[in-house]
């Protein structure tokens, strides 16, 4: 096993800051970011997906973000094992997670999830119910880890979404949402990046309308914003909302919705106007870039550009981003903590969500507040099962 040693870690590090947002006030800025497990069958987390979500609150982590959770829409995800928030066996489950985190003096909010044009990527579907697509096309494919088959599948059109299509999902959110705090979670996640529902409606290759739900940038950002106020207007003012959006997509990582840090801005100022309290900004290494001329990275624009909390997340202790893991094992351990801590203390972002170290260590808070050593991220060993 590859480890780095940092040296002893005090309190006093960024990490290990406080933070209040809205009702939720967190001990530390470590987030376990949203992996899919698939490891709830019929949809309905049992008590190994409670017992792993336990291990991460009893290892300090300041906050958990849920795997990606099934709104209540037919379509919304096509995996038979990702756990669902709908039906009394999937809120009991939920339950029984929220309540195990919670007795292990944790905080979790679950990522709500409608995978959109992706419907068909994880397993077999019924091609009768059909995808929501924006304007029926999947997008444009450039670098992806999806298979010929399934691309060549995805490419045939499907009808646009309607008017009403638009509202059963507006209104699916909002019961999910609801039915979230029923189950006891600390706060909403919403996922809206990655070439999923959400985020297809930003990305003009897959949003092609041209009523009020798209054309121009202000007109495509309509409909996650209409989302997130559906979220608010449902869980009312004191529950937080986290919203994840990308440049990225699965079905071109080269794929962006922002071009400039002006159209950026137009995107996330809409989605905080109707309600967004953190803005997770997903890529595949948290100190990339987001545009030339600036070391910037994607957080640490969503921040400059809206003034609210943000959070980075990508490759945290890792060499290689999540899509190249796939391909290989054991991923290389890279300590770039120090440089977590330095942009954690400039204030350029607020938060770190961190997956694949979570996933070799359940105690990876009090490994980092300890200085050490990292863990080693095996693909074969930690993704398979869950520890």
């Amino acid at each position: 096993m590859s480890t780095t040693f940092r040296g002893d870690a005090t309190d006093s590090s960024p990490l290990f800051r406080p933070l209040q947002v809205r009702s939720l006030t967190l001990e530390n800025r470590i987030v376990m970011s949203p992996m899919t497990r698939t490891h709830s069958p019929g949809g309905v987390p049992g008590p190994d997906v409670a017992d792993y979500y336990r291990r991460r609150a009893e290892g300090g982590t300041g906050l958990i973000v849920t795997e990606g959770v099934a709104i209540d829409h037919p379509t919304a995800v096509d995996h038979p094992d990702v756990p669902r928030l709908r039906g009394d066996p999937a809120v009991g489950g939920w339950r029984a997670v929220v309540d195990a985190v919670h007795g292990a003096g944790g905080r979790i909010i679950p990522q709500l999830w409608h995978v959109g044009p992706l419907w068909g990527a994880m397993s077999a579907v019924d091609p009768a119910l059909g995808s929501m697509r924006p304007s029926g096309v999947w997008g444009t494919p450039g670098i992806t880890s999806y298979s010929d088959d399934y691309i060549a599948r995805a490419q045939v059109p499907t009808d646009p979404m309607t008017d009403h299509d638009i509202a059963m999902v507006l209104d699916a959110y909002a019961r999910a949402a609801a039915t979230a705090l029923e189950a006891g979670f600390d706060g909403i996640a919403i996922h809206g990046g990655h070439g999923y529902l959400l985020d297809s409606f930003l990305w003009a290759g897959t949003n092609q309308r041209g009523d009020e739900w798209g054309g121009d940038l202000t007109r495509r950002t309509r409909f996650p914003a209409e989302v997130v106020k559906a979220i608010r207007a449902e869980v009312g003012a004191a529950t937080p909302i986290v919203y994840r959006f990308s440049q990225h997509k699965q079905q071109d990582y080269t794929a962006r919705i922002a071009e400039t840090p002006e159209e950026l801005g137009v995107i996330l100022g809409a989605l905080v106007e109707a309600g967004v309290d953190v803005l997770d900004a997903s890529i595949r290494r948290f100190d990339l870039p987001a545009f030339e001329g600036s070391d910037l990275s994607l957080a640490g624009w969503a921040k400059k550009l809206t003034g609210i909390t943000t959070m980075a997340v990508g490759s945290v202790g890792i060499g290689t981003s999540l899509r190249e893991s796939r391909t290989r094992g054991a991923a290389p351990t890279v300590d770039n903590i120090g440089e977590l801590e330095r942009r954690l203390a400039a204030d350029e972002f607020d938060l770190i969500a961190i997956g694949r170290l979570h996933l070799a260590d359940p105690g990876l808070a009090t490994t980092l507040r300890r200085g050490g050593p990292l863990p080693a991220f095996d693909r074969d060993r930690h993704e398979s099962v869950l520890h």
